[in-house]
């Protein structure tokens, strides 16, 4: 395990200790309605939108944040720079305007209006990219910005850092565990940079190696879960292993939007795409289980950066 890996958050002294206070912990989900198919298998979900930036990548931008600080990586000024399809760079975004560093986003130009309002509210600077090339194209432009002037930029590279599946090995991992009380039988979450699944299941197979952990994907390179990659046609992040998991699921953008709005109006929740994707796959398994078991989602955020999105209109 590297360096970075092996720190564990808050690191004292190198952010604000009242906001990382606030991230992690969040609650673990049951359903009164959507779950009735599969009476015998609990189905959880972790409700990442309760963190302070909204999603679960705070836990993995303040993970790479940290470990910049500590390293010198963000002094004389330099701009944190990162490709992102919203939700990093909204935390990285919040963690510039709490430790005063500049931030640089390299952010497709059909992300959703609300992420950009909110990134640009907090005063980071937003470099859009070709829509045609989801975030494989804004990665791309980020590389070629750090290349040409490394001494004005630190770049992040969330997809490479090993920070962002420490930040999950550490913390969303240790939490399920003690939230599902050691009961968990099955892990189940969506593949974006995939840190959150990679440091989640890595720590749970070590905690019990019975534990079945399930990848989950778009099912077309041409998708609509805004932060989710299908791994056959991108680039893949370097700290992706696949080895991890047990099962692949591929999830389809027409069953992600209709379980957004079920989970609406069946659960009352405002539940962000790739969380409603993340249910989808998280009943299928769920469906095949032995009874007894305990299928635990990710929810990465809630419904409020989407509710632009015209799908909501037929609801």
């Amino acid at each position: 395990m590297s360096q970075a890996a092996r720190h564990v958050l808050p690191f004292p002294g190198a952010l604000g200790q009242g906001l990382l206070q606030r991230i992690g912990n969040t609650p673990l989900l049951r359903f009164r309605r959507l779950t009735d198919a599969v009476p015998r298998v609990a189905v959880l979900a972790k409700a990442e939108w309760v963190n302070p930036g909204g999603s679960v990548k705070d836990r993995a931008a303040a993970s790479i944040v940290a470990d910049a600080l500590r390293r010198d990586k963000l002094a004389d000024g330099k701009i944190l720079l990162d490709s992102t399809s919203g939700n990093t760079g909204i935390a990285y975004a919040m963690l510039g305007a709490v430790e005063g560093f500049p931030v640089t986003l390299c952010m497709p130009e059909n992300v959703s209006p609300d992420r950009l309002r909110i990134v640009r509210a907090y005063g980071a600077q937003v470099i859009s990219t070709d829509p045609s090339e989801g975030s494989d194209g804004a990665l791309r432009k980020a590389r070629e910005i750090a290349a040409a002037e490394p001494q004005k930029y630190f770049y992040a590279d969330q997809y490479s850092n090993e920070a962002n599946w420490s930040a999950h090995y550490h913390g969303t991992a240790e939490e399920i565990w003690r939230q599902a009380e050691g009961r968990i039988t099955h892990f189940v979450a969506m593949l974006g940079t995939s840190g959150t699944f990679v440091g989640t299941a890595r720590k749970l197979k070590e905690l019990n190696s019975d534990i079945q952990c399930i990848s989950l994907q778009p099912d077309s390179p041409f998708h609509g879960i805004e932060g989710a990659k299908h791994m056959p046609t991108s680039i893949v992040p370097k700290i992706y292993d696949p080895a991890l998991a047990d099962q692949e699921v591929f999830v389809s953008t027409e069953d992600a939007y209709a379980m957004v709005k079920r989970l609406a109006v069946e659960e009352g929740l405002l539940v962000g795409i790739s969380g409603a994707a993340a249910l989808v796959g998280a009943l299928q398994v769920a469906a095949e289980a032995a009874p007894d078991s305990v299928v635990v989602t990710i929810f990465p955020d809630g419904a409020h950066r989407y509710l632009s999105e015209r799908f909501w209109e037929d609801i």
